[in-house]
């Protein structure tokens, strides 16, 4: 790993941590304050609304203002949300959590831009793979703490988020430095005698359609696009709706339905075959396959996994389901991501990654709803085909997108 990209992964880590730490916890935490799988999905459908909305306005004062303050800003959002959940004693203190940390909710997006800033063009998908890496580690150790936690004190993961939270705030206030204009120029040397002012270009506000309408009308930038809406949407299918699921479907060995200890350690194991996959599997498989037939892969993968999952009764058929998921998540996250940013010129990067995260905004906003309408009907078969069929839909506009996609920077 290239020394400027450490301490940004060693942020990202943290803050992954903390996430993961909630992600098998939430729902159960809210049916403790009488919560339906609707009111559920509402619930994480709130926090990805407010991302939505102050993503842009973060984006934009962080290339105002720097990486690292805005960082920083969105790190105390979050651990003023956990605190605040961890005291709840009532369902709409619940929703106030989860509105102030989505209104604060800028890290990934803050975090891409600073490897766009120090990274060249052709080096990207590499570099994002940090974050698959972070996702990865997060996924191993984050819901297998929480699991352990939730059975002594369900509030005892949440202190735990917020502790990981402090945590990454005085990584980055110790650790991490906003890159020069040499870093920058130097990262970016074919376009350094044209390079803007600020680090990765100007950012678009939430209601500059005309603007955003310009990049989903070219035509390959569009597709790809449109791709990641796919892999966010279904990938945000399974996750909000997958402990839902597992408390309906699965039981313990003494009868009981599947609590947060449980939907903690599938996780967990997704997250170990990520780790061993992110650690250079994929890389290898890439190089001496190509990035094409791999993304393919990657949407088949997905397809099938949440196929099979809508069949799990037992353990060893969800375990199945779980090694395809992730090979999946691993396969398509850092080459989509290098390929959207390869489309556009430098001072558009900024827009571009902006609208990639307001993507994963609309995707989750829409995917819990979904999967707490399904899932709180009983239609527990019909969610896991609405995740297959959300990756299915990738598949052919993937064979339309030119070969040339993964070539490089688009000159415009």
């Amino acid at each position: 790993m290239p020394s400027a990209l450490i301490p940004i992964f060693l942020v990202i880590l943290v803050d992954v941590l903390g996430l993961t730490l909630i992600l098998p916890l939430l729902p159960f935490y809210a049916e403790r304050f009488g919560a339906s799988p609707m009111v559920v999905g509402l619930l994480g459908a709130t926090y990805a609304a407010c991302q939505l909305m102050s993503g842009p306005v973060l984006g934009q004062l962080s290339d105002r203002y720097g990486r690292r303050p805005l960082l920083l800003v969105s790190q105390v959002g979050t651990l003023f949300g956990f605190l605040l959940l961890a005291r709840a004693e009532l369902l709409w203190v619940v929703f106030l959590s989860r509105i102030i940390d989505g209104a604060t909710a800028g890290n990934l997006t803050i975090a891409q831009a600073y490897i766009t800033d120090v990274t060249p063009p052709a080096q990207r998908a590499r570099a994002f793979a940090v974050i698959g890496i972070s996702f990865g580690v997060g996924f191993l150790l984050g819901p297998a703490i929480s699991g352990w936690l939730a059975q002594h004190d369900p509030r005892w993961p949440v202190y735990a988020a917020a502790g990981l939270s402090a945590t990454s705030i005085a990584a980055t206030a110790l650790l991490l430095r906003d890159p020069t204009p040499a870093q920058i120029a130097a990262a970016n040397v074919a376009e350094a005698a044209n390079a803007p002012p600020l680090p990765a270009g100007r950012r678009l506000g939430l209601f500059s359609w005309s603007g955003y309408s310009a990049y989903l009308r070219r035509p390959v930038l569009g597709m790809l696009l449109a791709l990641f809406f796919c892999f966010a949407f279904s990938f945000s299918l399974f996750t909000s709706g997958f402990a839902l699921f597992a408390e309906r479907r699965l039981h313990t060995a003494t009868g009981a339905p599947w609590g947060p200890r449980e939907v903690g350690y599938v996780f967990a194991y997704s997250g170990l075959i990520a780790i061993f996959l992110q650690g250079g599997l994929v890389g290898r498989l890439v190089r001496r396959f190509g990035e094409r037939p791999m993304v393919g892969l990657g949407f088949a993968c997905a397809a099938i996994s949440y196929l099979v999952l809508g069949e799990a009764y037992a353990l060893p058929v969800l375990l199945v389901s779980a090694t395809i998921s992730a090979v999946s998540s691993s396969v398509l996250r850092a080459p989509l991501t290098a390929m959207i940013t390869q489309q556009c010129r430098r001072d558009e990067q900024g827009v571009v990654l902006g609208l990639t995260q307001s993507i994963t905004s609309v995707a989750q906003i829409i995917a819990p709803l979904l999967a707490g309408s399904l899932i709180g009907r009983g239609w527990l078969h019909g969610w896991s085909f609405a995740a297959a069929l959300a990756a299915l839909a990738a598949i052919p506009l993937w064979s339309m997108v030119p070969k040339s996609a993964s070539g490089g920077v688009v000159a415009r």
